[in-house]
């Protein structure tokens, strides 16, 4: 029997308009969690996986139907979901636990995999610099602003997050070059790994499917996106490997570890 492995993805920006359609994206994911469900011992999706969500208390975004199903199938298999905010999706809250059994995440978390030491997240606002970036962020998570964007109804506030968003989205991120050493993140895991070691960091977030060498015989992966490139990363417990996604033939390999 084969080894289970641990599988990330990240940006799949659910409810993005793109030229291939909102509805054959979210098609070509489920087709992914349907053909790694039956070797994975966990699933970390890294942020950003809608490209706006926000629930009220008892009213959720529509739509979304074969993503949440496929979900729930999983968790419900006994097969650990970990679903982290991004900065499209950070107003998340009790549904997916409750509905979907996932565990949320908002922070970065460490985990530890056949004795290597992980250290995942979605990447923004991680480091020094991009202070007006941390800044939008703090007050997006303020309890306060959510108290108060609770109280727009939901046709208004959906309608307005989802046009923000795609602004957002077109105008910055879809066609980011990874920098390097240079890049913030990559920064921000250098540095780290002054104080502690992690064997890898796994981030979501630029866009830019990368596996990128740090100091001290550590690895950046950047997990891509699903709006582009279609890729994810693999831990099958001795390799990290980062691949592209074409059903139905094998995915390709674009680099491994």
């Amino acid at each position: 029997m084969a080894s289970k492995k641990v599988y990330f993805a990240s940006d799949i920006h659910l409810g993005l308009p793109t030229p291939d359609g909102v509805l054959a994206r979210e098609k070509l994911f489920v087709s992914w969690l349907d053909a790694i469900k039956e070797d994975a011992s966990e699933i970390f999706l890294v942020g950003d996986i809608f490209d706006f969500w926000y629930e009220y208390k008892r009213v959720v975004p529509k739509g979304f139907t074969r993503f949440l199903g496929k979900i729930a199938e999983i968790t419900d298999s006994g097969i650990p979901v970990h679903f982290f905010t991004g900065n499209h999706d950070v107003w998340m809250f009790n549904y997916f636990p409750k509905e979907l059994g996932v565990q949320l995440h908002r922070e970065p978390i460490e985990r530890e995999f056949n004795g290597k030491k992980f250290y995942i997240g979605h990447g923004d606002g991680l480091g020094k610099g991009d202070y007006g970036y941390k800044l939008l962020k703090s007050i997006f998570t303020s309890r306060v602003l959510q108290w108060l964007f609770s109280r727009i109804h939901p046709n208004f506030s959906l309608w307005l997050g989802n046009r923000w968003s795609v602004s957002s989205r077109y105008s910055k991120e879809i066609t980011y070059q990874f920098k390097g050493d240079d890049e913030l993140i990559a920064r921000f895991a250098n540095e780290s790994l002054t104080k502690k070691h992690y064997d890898y960091f796994i981030f979501g977030h630029w866009h830019a499917p990368v596996i990128h060498p740090l100091h001290n015989d550590s690895t950046l992966v950047i997990l891509g996106d699903w709006i582009v490139n279609n890729t994810f990363a693999c831990w099958d417990g001795q390799n990290m490997s980062l691949k592209k996604y074409n059903p139905p033939s094998d995915p390709h390999l674009i680099a491994q570890v």
